[in-house]
């Protein structure tokens, strides 16, 4: 019973990875796809983008769907400047 508790737990984590690390990917795909870079701007900097209708036009977010423009939002703030985890430069 351990092992079988144990296995499923490992087949969780490994398939909670994977499905996070292709949601980031298909975000970072999005971010280029409408020139958005993470590193470019603080956190504070995307939120106050995210929350004007003014600059999402400018950006072209306004376009998106609610979903998508939440995850692009929390991939850019995950990946900002000032975050703990910061786009490397030239990726």
């Amino acid at each position: 019973m351990k092992r079988f508790v144990y296995n499923l737990t490992i087949s969780f984590i490994l398939f909670t990875t994977s499905a996070y690390a292709h949601a980031s990917d298909e975000m970072a795909q999005l971010a280029r796809h409408l020139n958005l870079y993470a590193g470019e701007k603080a956190s504070v900097q995307w939120k106050r983008i995210f929350t004007s209708p003014r600059h999402m036009k400018r950006y072209k977010i306004d376009t998106l769907s609610p979903e998508k423009r939440t995850q692009l939002m929390f991939y850019l703030i995950n990946h900002s400047a000032d975050s703990d985890q910061p786009i490397v430069p030239g990726l």
